[in-house]
Parts: structure tokens; C-alpha cells; sequence
């Protein structure tokens, strides 16, 4: 996987400082960069604590990358993921600004050689680096995460946004 220029230490202090959580997290880890890194190009986050995908594709403007956007119904290759946790948020009628209240930001990094995998960065696993396998981000850590945060979610979820990165 990406390796990190940040740690489970860097993360708590750039929580506390201006509020870094899963968009910033994301970023920094696929782009190779430091959490106070990133904090300048998410244009807005300091005073919402929270990434759009304008957002985040404006930061990618920033940092020169160059993107695409696949069906947002398959992981990347290299990129990011904004995921939609399915609640009351997410019933008919109700308006798409509610839900986006309920996203969540995670980095991807597929690996073929020497077996296809996927590895899925989350700044909610910190304790254990950050990166960890596809499987293991879906069985064990979403569990948690939505009943920790998102008590009202039904357990399920899906992909909104993905952001292929082409790599330098």
C-alpha cells in the first residue's frame, strides 16, 4: 500500500488543531502527503469540518493531479472513495443535502501481483496504519463506525464518488 507520511499521533493532533478527519485523511494518504499538507488545499474545511466531492476535486486541482471519474459502482485502482451510509437520510423525499451529512471519505489502492487485493485506507483505522484489506474494512471496521457514529444507519452502504488518480 501507499505508505504514509503521517501517524496514528500526527492524526490526533491534526483533529484537535483544525478538525482533520476522513476527506483530509483520504487525500494525504493516496497522494503521499502529510495531513497539515493537505490542510490548505481543501478550500472551506476549516469552517465546515467536512469534504464535497467539489471539495476534494478542487484539491485535486490544486495538487496538479489528474483524475477520472469511473462508475462509481467499482473500487479504484489508485484513488479515492466517498462512500453514502444508507439510513433515514437516505428515504425518498428526503432532501440529497440531508444524506450528504452521512458520507464518508476512504483512499483505495489496488494490488495484483502477488494476489489481486484491496487495500482500503481509513483515518478510523490509525491504531492498525491505516491501510488495511478490503474484507477487513467491510466486516470489521464499518460495523464499528456506524455504531459509533452513525447509530441511525442500517448497515448498509455504497459508493457515490470515485476518483481514479493517475499516479506520477
Amino acid at each position: 500500500m501507499t505508505a504514509l507520511r503521517f501517524n496514528l499521533a500526527d492524526a490526533i493532533r491534526a483533529q484537535d488543531e483544525w478538525g482533520a478527519n476522513c476527506g483530509p485523511g483520504a487525500l494525504a494518504a493516496i497522494m503521499g502527503l502529510t495531513l497539515d499538507e493537505v490542510r490548505p488545499l481543501i478550500l472551506g474545511f476549516e469552517d465546515r469540518r467536512y469534504t464535497n466531492p467539489t471539495m476534494m476535486q478542487g484539491a485535486l486541482r490544486r495538487l496538479g493531479a489528474k483524475w477520472s471519474n469511473p462508475a462509481p459502482v467499482i473500487w479504484p485502482i489508485h484513488g479515492l472513495v466517498r462512500i453514502q451510509w444508507e439510513g433515514p437520510w437516505t428515504k425518498p423525499g428526503v432532501p440529497a443535502r440531508v444524506a450528504y451529512r452521512h458520507t464518508h471519505w476512504v483512499a483505495a489502492r489496488t494490488v495484483v501481483k502477488p494476489r489481486f487485493s484491496i487495500g482500503v485506507f481509513d483515518i478510523n483505522a490509525m491504531n492498525s496504519g491505516g491501510w488495511i484489506p478490503l474484507k477487513e474494512w467491510g466486516e470489521v471496521l464499518v460495523p464499528w463506525l456506524l455504531q459509533e457514529c452513525e447509530p441511525k444507519a442500517t448497515g448498509r452502504w455504497w459508493l457515490t464518488h470515485v476518483y481514479e488518480i493517475e499516479r506520477k
